[in-house]
This record gives C-alpha cells, sequence and structure tokens, in this order.
C-alpha cells in the first residue's frame, strides 16, 4: 500500500447526517470518517482498521502481486478473509485486488461496529461507503466539472441494507483509472464488490459513446445492485437507483 500524498476530502464539508455520532480517523494512507448511532470506542475502531491494513500489508511482503497486479489473481487457502474477499470481488470486476481495498476497509470495520452494538453505522473511506441505517438517508453524488449534477443524491432506504455504495472518477482523486468519467457509482450488497465493479466500469468510460457498454458491463456483475455513470452532461443509471435533491 504505497503512500500518497494526503489530499483532504472537502466533499467531507457537506456532509450531514442528523442524530449520529461522528468520528474521524487517519491510519496512514485509510482515511476514515464514522457516523454511529451511538458513541464508540475510537481506539478498538483505530485498532481494526490497522489490524485489516497489517495484515494487506503482510500479505502483500509474501506476494507482491497483490499490490501492483491490474488483473485478478489468487490467493492462499489460508489468507486472512479480507485478503479472500478481495481476490474473489476482484475476479467478478476482472481487476486487481487492490482495486477493492478501500471498500473492503469499510466493509469490514463496519460490520465489526454493528457486532459491537450499533445499529446505524456508516462508514466512509474515500468516497466507499458501507451503510447499515434505520432511517433513510441521501448519499450525495460528486461529479466535479459536471456543475448539472450538483445537488443530485441516491436515496438509501433501511430495508436495502447493510449495503455498500463506491464512487469511481477518471477525472477526480489519486486513484488509478483508466477512463474519464466524472463520477461512476456502484450499489451492491458488498461494499467490496462495489468497490471493484465502480473501478472497473469508470475504466470502460472515454466518451459518450462508452456510456451504455459501461452500464451493460456493471449490470452483468452478479451482486450488483445499482449503477450511475456521469460523464460531464450526460447520465446513465439503471437498478436499484432513486434520485433526490439534496436541497430538499
Amino acid at each position: 500500500m504505497k503512500a500518497d500524498k494526503y489530499q483532504r476530502r472537502f466533499y467531507r464539508d457537506w456532509a450531514k447526517a442528523r442524530n449520529l455520532y461522528l468520528t474521524h480517523i487517519i491510519a496512514r494512507e485509510t482515511d476514515v470518517q464514522i457516523f454511529t448511532d451511538k458513541p464508540i470506542d475510537k481506539q478498538f475502531a483505530q485498532e481494526r482498521i490497522k489490524h485489516y491494513r497489517w495484515q494487506i500489508e503482510n500479505y502483500i511482503i509474501k506476494d507482491a502481486r497483490f499490490l501492483v497486479s491490474l488483473k485478478p489473481i489468487p490467493v492462499e487457502l489460508n489468507a486472512p478473509e479480507i485478503i479472500k474477499k478481495m481476490s474473489e470481488e476482484a475476479k467478478k470486476a476482472n481487476v486487481g485486488p487492490m482495486a477493492t481495498v478501500a471498500g473492503a476497509i469499510a466493509e469490514f470495520l463496519g460490520t465489526d461496529l454493528i457486532k459491537k452494538g450499533c445499529r446505524q453505522v456508516i462508514v466512509e473511506n474515500g468516497g466507499d461507503i458501507f451503510m447499515k441505517i434505520t432511517r433513510k438517508r441521501k448519499v450525495g453524488i460528486y461529479a466535479g466539472r459536471s456543475k448539472l449534477w450538483n445537488n443530485i443524491c441516491v436515496k438509501i432506504k433501511p430495508k436495502d441494507t447493510p449495503l455498500g455504495i463506491c464512487t469511481s472518477s477518471g477525472t477526480l482523486g489519486h486513484s488509478l483509472s483508466f477512463g474519464c468519467a466524472d463520477s461512476v457509482v456502484i450499489i451492491s450488497k458488498s461494499t467490496t464488490l462495489a468497490d471493484a465493479v465502480a473501478t472497473a466500469t469508470a475504466n470502460r468510460v472515454n466518451s459518450k459513446q462508452d456510456l451504455q457498454k459501461a452500464l451493460d458491463f456493471a449490470r452483468s456483475v452478479k451482486g450488483v445492485l445499482g449503477v450511475v455513470i456521469i460523464l460531464k452532461n450526460n447520465l446513465i443509471s439503471w437498478g436499484k437507483v432513486e434520485f433526490e435533491d439534496s436541497t430538499v
């Protein structure tokens, strides 16, 4: 896991989650924002993040391909659960396992907090979100240069959670992308899978003509529930996606 120059998550300035407690944790490159219905033990959350990071970093020492491969790779049968999950979901999207890392950490940490008794948990890790809620929430979509979509949100219903909502972009952030989509949002029960498919879908968008093929790819992956792709003034969507205005 290479250290990148820190980029402030400016979109967090717009985040609002009424009636929830906020915890912010930075552990090297991992920068998570956690919303819960009750105060959490911050040290516990930090230790879990460090634990998952250690498992990933230690596995990379054994097999450097896990870090650099842009295609799926097999992993050892006795590998840690997070390693196996990353490998399995990356294979479905035909990307390297590290394309799932942010979503995987969000999902595993969110699950830990639910086991600790939290009824509502939102873990946001660099635009990738694990969510378990008991009331309706809105998830905003930031598309950078596409000002037309500034106020667009996706409505998430409690009955559909736990859920992963992950975003990839070819024009924003420091993550590797071979496309130029302004925003690709994937919804799945697996946050790890959503992260992998968001990356793979964004890689497929270089022009308006690519939108339908990229959408068809994303919807073909078993486990994907919803897709949103934005390129400049063009938006295409499919599946379990219900839009709302963020200003309402």
